[in-house]
C-alpha cells in the first residue's frame, strides 16, 4: 500500500481516538487507485473543504462530469467509479494536475494556522450539538433551516480557525424525498444513503477495533459506532445505531430525520445527547463547551451529572456543575413547535437510562416542565435547555424578545424582559452561498481581503465602485443559469408526474433569461404563508400577462409529512397551473434540496420572505441571496426586522390583526410593491441597457448585508457573549 499522503498532520488533535488514524488510512486506500500526478486528490477527497473552495467542485466534476451527477456530488464515489484509463488521461493533463496541485497547497496552508484561542483552549473544543447537520448535498442528513445553520457552522468555524467539533446522527435513510401527483398532492418516500461510499470513516479505538458505546434504552443495550466526516479543520462525529448486534427496533433509531414515531424521537435524543457525550469521553475528547443547537441534545446534561452523583454531589450541585460550561440556542418561537411529552412517554423510553444514571425522578421531570406545578404531566427538551444551560439566545432581535416571553414561565419570578434569553442573530457561510461568478468578480475589484474577514466591513467598502456592467454582467449569467436548470427540472418533474405531453414540453422553453426572476423557497409550513401568491388572484393574474414588463416565479418547497395542512396549501397552488400564464411563468421545483437551493438562491433578482409574524425565528435564505446580489421584499420578521433598510430592499410591515386580516392587509402590500416599485425599477435602462438604479440597490444591499449577517460574524458573537465564560 501506497504510504498515506500527508493528509491529517495538519489536522487539530482532539483526542486520542478521534478518527485521525482511521482517515490517514482511507486516504491511502483512495490514493492507491490515483496515479502519483493525481495522489493529492486522496486528501481532497475526504475533506469537504473543497466545497468552498474555488473551483473545488469543477476539480471533481471535470472527472467525469456525467458520472459527478449519478454520484450525488460525492468525490469518493466519483474517484472510487471512475474507469482507471480517464484517470491516466488526466494525470497526463498539466493544466488538470496543475489544478490539483493549487487546490491541494491551498488547502494545507488552510489546516496549517494556528489555532483561535481566544474563547476555548485548542485541546478543550466547542462540542456543537445539532440533530442535523446540512453542509453539502451528497451528506443527506437535514431537513430545514436547523441543518443548514448546523452545516455553515462547521465551515464558518473552520475559517476561524476555531477549536470545535460537531455531534450529530448518522440517518441511513435521512429526511424524505418529494414527489407531487398530478393532483399536486405530495407523496413522501426515502432513499437509503450508503455512508460507506461517502468521505467518511469509522472511527476505531486504542486497539485498533471499532469504537463503540452503548446506553440502555427499553430494557435493552444499545449499540453506536462513529463515523468522522471533515469540514476543513472542524471534524464532524456522527452516531449510528445501525449494527447487528442491535436489536432490529434499536437498529432504526437513526433512520430517518424526524421519524414519526414519538417513542423513536425519544431514543434519538438519548442517544444524540447521552451517546454523544459518551462517544466525545471514548474518543479522549474533554470538550471546554458543550453547545446545543435546539434541544435535541439537551439529556447530555444529565449523562455529565451522572459521574457527579455517583460520586456522592447533590443533584444541585451536580447541575450548577453542568450549567458552566454548556449553551443553548433556541430556533423555536411557538411553544407548540417544542414537542411535549407526558412522563409516562418519557418513562418507557428513557427509564432505563435515568436510573442508570442515578438521576431523581422528580428532579429529572422537574427541569423539563414548563411551570413549577409538581403535578404537571408533560415535559420538553427545550426546558431541560434552559434550565441546564449557562447561557441562552435566541437566532434573531425579534426572536430574542419572543423566547423571553414564551419561557417566562420557568422563571415565574422574573418580568419577561429580564428572563435570562439573549439573541444572536443568524448569518451564513458566505463562500458556500456566493456564486462563484460574483466571487470572481469581486475578488478582481476588491481583492481578497472579504475571504478571511467576511465579517468585517471594511473589507466589503468596495462593493459601492463595481462597474455596473460589469456587475450586470454577473448577475445576468447567474439568472440565465437558473433558467436552464428550471427548464431542465421542470422537464423531468412533469414527465414523472405523467402530465400531458404539450405541457411537458412547454417545460422546455419556460422563463427567458432576461425576464425579472422572482424567488420563494423554503419549508412548506402555515405560518410561512405559501398561499399569499394567489391570495389576490386577478393581481397576480394581471402581473403575470403583462408582456412590457415580465416576471416569472420560481416556487420550491416541501411539507412535513404530517402537516396536512401544509400539504393541502401546496396542493392548492399547484392546482392553478393551467391558469391564464401560470404555466409558463411559474415553476414549482419538486424534492427541494441543497443540490437545488444554491442555484435559486443565486440566479433569482427578487426573494419574497411571507411569514406571518411573530413566528419566523430568523430565515437565512434571504441572506444567501443577498451574497449573489438579489434584492428582497419580506415581512418584518425575523431576520428581517433588525436588516430592513428603504435605501436598497423592500418591506411589509404586517398588522397586529386576526390571521385573516393579516393576509388581506400583506397580500394588498405585496402586489402593490411589486407593481408599483419593483418591476418598474427593474425594467428601468439607462442608454446602455443597464437597470443602474436597481444595480445601486443591490450595491447598497451586499455592503449592508454580507459583513452583517455572515457566519464568521455570529460566531465571533458566539465566542465573545456564550463561550468565553464557559473557561
Amino acid at each position: 500500500m501506497r504510504p498515506a499522503p500527508n493528509a491529517v498532520s495538519s489536522l487539530p488533535v482532539f483526542g486520542a481516538h478521534d478518527g485521525r488514524r482511521d482517515l490517514e488510512h482511507a486516504i491511502a486506500e483512495v490514493g492507491d487507485r490515483l496515479p502519483a500526478a493525481l495522489a493529492p486528490l486522496a486528501r481532497l477527497v475526504f475533506n469537504y473543504r473543497w466545497t468552498w473552495l474555488i473551483g473545488g467542485s469543477a476539480l471533481f466534476r471535470d472527472i467525469d462530469p456525467a458520472l459527478w451527477g449519478r454520484s450525488g456530488c460525492n468525490p469518493r464515489f466519483m474517484v472510487e467509479a471512475v474507469a482507471p484509463r480517464r484517470l491516466d488521461e488526466l494525470a497526463a493533463d498539466t493544466a488538470y494536475t496543475a489544478r490539483v496541485a493549487e487546490a491541494a497547497a491551498l488547502f494545507e496552508a488552510d489546516l496549517a494556522r494556528a489555532p483561535d484561542a481566544s474563547a476555548v483552549e485548542p485541546d478543550r473544543p466547542v462540542a456543537y450539538f445539532c440533530s442535523e447537520f446540512g453542509a453539502h448535498c451528497s451528506l443527506p442528513l437535514y431537513g430545514g433551516g436547523l441543518g443548514i445553520l448546523a452545516g455553515d457552522v462547521l465551515k464558518g468555524a473552520s475559517d476561524l480557525a476555531i477549536p470545535l467539533v460537531g455531534v450529530g446522527l448518522l440517518y441511513r435513510q435521512g429526511c424524505f424525498h418529494q414527489r407531487l401527483d398530478p393532483e399536486g398532492l405530495q407523496h413522501e418516500f426515502w432513499m437509503p444513503t450508503y455512508i460507506e461510499r461517502l468521505p467518511a470513516v469509522l472511527v476505531s479505538g486504542v486497539d485498533g477495533h471499532m469504537l463503540t458505546v452503548s446506553l440502555p434504552l427499553r430494557e435493552r443495550s444499545v449499540s453506536l459506532q462513529v463515523w468522522r466526516v471533515d469540514f476543513g479543520r472542524v471534524p464532524l462525529y456522527l452516531l449510528d445505531a445501525d449494527r447487528p448486534d442491535n436489536h432490529p427496533i434499536d437498529r432504526w433509531i437513526t433512520a430517518r430525520l424526524y421519524v414519526g414515531d414519538r417513542h423513536t424521537r425519544l431514543a434519538q435524543y438519548a442517544v444524540l445527547g447521552v451517546g454523544g457525550i459518551r462517544a466525545l469521553a471514548a474518543m479522549g475528547i474533554a470538550p471546554g463547551v458543550h453547545h446545543l443547537n435546539e434541544g435535541h441534545a439537551a439529556l447530555a446534561a444529565f449523562e455529565r451529572m451522572g459521574p457527579l452523583l455517583a460520586a456522592g454531589a447533590k443533584p444541585e450541585e451536580a447541575l450548577a456543575r453542568v450549567r458552566l460550561d454548556t449553551v443553548f440556542t433556541t430556533h423555536t418561537p411557538v411553544a407548540a413547535g417544542n414537542e411535549w411529552y407526558s412522563t409516562g412517554e418519557v418513562e418507557t423510553v428513557l427509564r432505563d437510562v435515568r436510573e442508570s444514571l442515578h438521576i431523581p425522578e422528580e428532579f429529572f421531570y422537574g427541569l423539563g416542565q414548563l411551570g413549577p406545578d409538581a403535578n404537571e404531566d408533560r415535559v420538553a427538551m427545550t426546558p431541560v435547555a434552559l434550565r441546564t444551560s449557562r447561557a441562552a439566545n435566541g437566532v434573531s432581535e425579534r426572536h430574542g424578545e419572543v423566547a423571553r416571553a414564551m419561557w417566562q414561565p420557568l422563571w415565574p419570578e422574573r418580568a419577561a424582559a429580564d428572563v435570562p434569553i439573549a439573541h444572536v442573530t443568524n448569518g451564513v457561510h458566505t463562500h458556500t452561498w456566493m456564486g462563484e461568478s460574483m466571487q470572481r468578480l469581486l475578488e478582481r475589484h476588491l481583492g481578497s481581503a472579504w475571504h478571511s474577514r467576511p465579517e468585517d466591513r471594511a473589507a466589503w467598502s468596495g462593493i459601492a465602485t463595481l462597474p455596473d456592467a460589469e456587475l450586470w454582467e454577473v448577475r445576468n449569467a447567474l439568472r440565465a443559469h437558473l433558467v436552464d436548470y428550471a427548464r431542465e427540472r421542470s422537464v423531468a418533474d412533469r414527465l414523472a408526474r405523467g402530465e400531458s405531453p404539450s405541457y411537458v414540453d412547454a417545460a422546455s422553453c419556460i422563463f427567458d433569461a432576461d425576464h425579472l426572476t422572482i424567488g420563494f423557497a423554503r419549508r412548506v409550513a402555515t405560518y410561512k404563508r405559501f398561499h399569499l401568491l394567489l391570495h389576490r388572484l386577478d393581481a397576480a393574474l394581471r402581473l403575470l400577462a403583462d408582456t412590457e414588463r415580465p416576471i416569472q416565479v420560481v416556487i420550491a418547497g416541501k411539507a412535513h409529512p404530517q402537516d396536512h395542512e401544509a400539504k393541502e396549501i401546496l396542493r392548492s397552488i399547484f392546482q392553478s397551473r393551467h391558469m391564464p400564464n401560470v404555466g409558463s411563468h411559474i415553476v414549482f421545483l419538486e424534492d427541494y434540496d441543497l443540490h437545488q437551493a444554491p442555484r435559486i438562491m443565486a440566479g433569482v433578482d427578487l426573494w419574497l420572505n411571507l411569514p406571518r409574524p411573530p413566528l419566523e425565528a430568523s430565515g437565512t435564505s434571504g441572506m444567501k441571496v443577498a451574497a449573489n446580489g438579489g434584492l428582497q421584499l419580506g415581512v418584518l420578521d425575523g431576520w428581517w426586522k433588525e436588516a430592513y433598510d428603504p435605501a436598497c430592499v423592500w418591506a411589509i410591515e404586517s398588522p397586529d390583526a386576526d390571521p385573516a386580516a393579516q393576509d388581506e392587509h400583506d397580500s394588498a402590500a405585496l402586489f402593490d410593491l411589486l407593481g408599483r416599485e419593483v418591476i418598474p425599477l427593474f425594467y428601468e435602462r439607462g442608454e446602455d441597457g443597464i437597470p443602474h438604479r436597481w444595480l445601486a440597490r443591490v450595491k447598497a444591499s451586499m455592503e449592508r448585508y454580507l459583513p452583517r449577517f455572515s457566519t464568521a460574524r455570529m460566531l465571533r458573537e458566539y465566542a465573545e457573549r456564550l463561550w468565553v465564560g464557559a473557561r
